[in-house]
């Protein structure tokens, strides 16, 4: 068959059954296998979706200029489409993203602008922010917005949903993948249910994404986000493709589980996927051991291809440096508080004098202390910062605390490992960690430091 561009290669991907891996589970584990599309991942589906769609409803006109934030793979297949179609593209990434990522989007053509992970989502910094500022100052462009333009969903429950439905002959008991944007979750599990209501569709999240608590609570819980390393999955907003009606149960899968099974897909099925693959994997997984029963078939989505991730999950030294590999454990902030006994944490009030507030500081001996009101963190101060303000104006030592705070320190998760302590450390100042009483902890440089030595 010949094909008038790349794009029209898109879908109709392969579905494989999982033979070593998924040995000791009752049922069928079968794997639908994305990085078979053109640009080596599902988020083709979706891009060329809303590209065409945009197209039709006149909000991209010859000539102009695709923008976007992408993990990568969503990138991908917009550039595909723009080098089909004849458009410019601009992406915004997190610095989170492997660097194949990043080079690959260049490869096609596109700009990429690199943004910083560790702010929050309205940040003028993060790249959402950055993509609409972009939309905003860049003349005939479009921002597809993957998270909530709901053609993205649309097109898995238009191309992803019946494919799986007809390679499985209707007998499809049970739906598992990953879930960021959210797109082909709930589009595929959309048309699924559609043909059969009795289907349980079974969402992957991470630690540090807000999807499992607030399926099951209905709270957006910010003390639930915190940084991970895992790409492609969970998030700290809720797009408007995540339709939680769809989503039976969620499994959170850590970094180490998903990077782990990762290597396992390629080493004992032949699979070499990317990092988000594990997790779904390991999640759903996890899920059939308690829950499959003979006759049952399951279907897992793999969203994309290794070569994305050969400098972190398919490298033995950086796994070994994050603890991911058996020979080495990293310790986490769980373990380093463990070690505390009689802890209380030195903290200042808003209310208090930026005199005072010194005063507690050299007393303690600390270099960095959080602002509370009413048992919140509400700020932070560091003594270099307030030391350099103070000799610019010297009245400031008469001044509220709260009139030369800084941001607030962010909070990480108990098991959070060492290399995320001090990444962020690295970019930020110490971090604050909740243990099993909810009592704050701060973490600093020197506690890793120590806990590295351990």
């Amino acid at each position: 068959m010949i094909y008038n561009s790349i794009i029209d290669t898109i879908g109709n991907t392969p579905m494989i059954r999982l033979n070593k891996i998924s040995k000791d589970i009752k049922g069928e584990i079968l794997v639908k296998v994305e990085y078979f599309n053109p640009g080596n991942s599902m988020k083709d589906r979706m891009a060329i979706k809303m590209v065409e769609d945009a197209e039709k409803a006149g909000l991209l006109k010859p000539g102009g200029t695709l923008i976007e934030g992408t993990s990568g793979n969503t990138g991908m297949g917009l550039a595909l489409a723009a080098i089909a179609k004849g458009y410019r593209c601009i992406f915004t990434m997190a610095d989170k993203q492997s660097k194949e990522k990043i080079d690959i989007l260049r490869a096609v053509g596109a700009e990429v602008v690199v943004c910083p992970t560790n702010v929050t989502p309205d940040d003028p910094r993060s790249y959402y922010s950055v993509a609409k500022k972009l939309n905003r100052d860049i003349p005939n462009s479009y921002y597809p917005n993957q998270y909530d333009n709901l053609s993205n969903s649309l097109a898995h429950y238009e191309t992803t949903g019946p494919e799986i439905w007809k390679d499985t002959e209707g007998k499809i008991t049970h739906y598992a993948a990953g879930v960021g944007t959210g797109g082909s979750m709930c589009g595929t599990a959309k048309f699924l249910k559609e043909q059969n209501p009795n289907v349980i569709t079974v969402g992957i999240d991470t630690y540090g994404s807000v999807f499992k608590k607030y399926k099951e609570t209905g709270i957006f819980d910010e003390k639930e986000i915190y940084p991970y390393l895992t790409e492609g999955i969970g998030e700290d907003i809720l797009p408007k493709n995540v339709d939680f009606s769809l989503i039976d149960h969620f499994i959170k899968v850590t970094d180490k589980d998903a990077a782990v099974m990762t290597r396992r897909l390629a080493k004992e099925e032949g699979l070499f996927v990317g990092w988000s693959c594990g997790s779904a994997v390991h999640g759903a997984l996890e899920y059939a051991k308690e829950n499959l029963k003979e006759g049952d078939r399951m279907v897992i989505i793999l969203p994309d291809h290794g070569t994305r991730y050969l400098g972190k999950v398919y490298n033995d030294e950086w796994m070994r440096n994050h603890g991911f590999l058996e020979d080495r454990t990293f310790s986490t902030a769980r373990d380093i508080i463990a070690l505390r006994s009689n802890y209380s944490l030195v903290a200042t009030s808003k209310t208090d004098s930026v005199r005072e507030a010194i005063g507690l500081m050299s007393s303690m001996s600390v270099s960095q202390i959080p602002v509370m009101e009413n048992g919140d963190v509400v700020g932070s101060l560091t003594d270099n910062k307030l030391l350099a303000r103070i000799i610019e104006n010297p009245s400031l030592k008469d001044a509220h605390v709260a009139d030369v705070m800084e941001a607030s320190m962010k909070f990480v998760a108990l098991d959070s490992t060492l290399d995320v302590l001090s990444s962020m450390v690295e970019k930020e100042k110490a971090v604050l960690v909740r243990d099993v009483q909810n009592q704050i902890h701060i973490i600093t440089k020197h506690d890793i430091l120590e806990a590295f030595t351990k």
